[in-house]
């Protein structure tokens, strides 16, 4: 691996901080420190968190910074829930892609672990 930036699913992260900026400034004016300000900083930490475990030594460090990421994914996942409960926001799009990045995050650990197990470290 060269970079984070080199990753899909950093990508991915990258395309889902996106879309929840665009969402965001369609909640009311009041939520802009409230929700909207919790939704941007959960997004922003899944693709932060996946670029921070990449540059990492260990693939230990690595895993650990994916689960971190994942942790963010959920957080972000209940705040949408909120968004369109509260708000009649229509968050399916965004919603599927958290699904596909958890996927991918989950994916990807299992093969770092693999590799792991064989005793590899990250390749530059």
């Amino acid at each position: 691996m060269r970079s984070h930036k080199d990753l899909d699913v950093w990508k991915e992260a990258m395309r889902l901080v996106k879309g929840v900026y665009r969402l965001s400034t369609l909640l009311p004016r009041e939520e802009v420190y409230g929700l909207a300000a919790q939704m941007r900083r959960a997004a922003v930490s899944v693709p932060s968190n996946i670029a921070e475990g990449a540059a990492r030594e260990s693939l230990k460090e690595f895993i650990q910074f994916l689960y971190v990421s994942l942790g963010s994914l959920a957080e972000l996942e209940t705040q949408l829930i909120l968004a369109k409960e509260i708000f009649g926001c229509n968050t399916s799009s965004l919603e599927e892609t958290i699904d596909r990045l958890r996927k991918m995050l989950i994916g990807l650990i299992k093969s770092l672990r693999k590799r792991g197990e064989g005793g590899g470290d990250l390749v530059r």
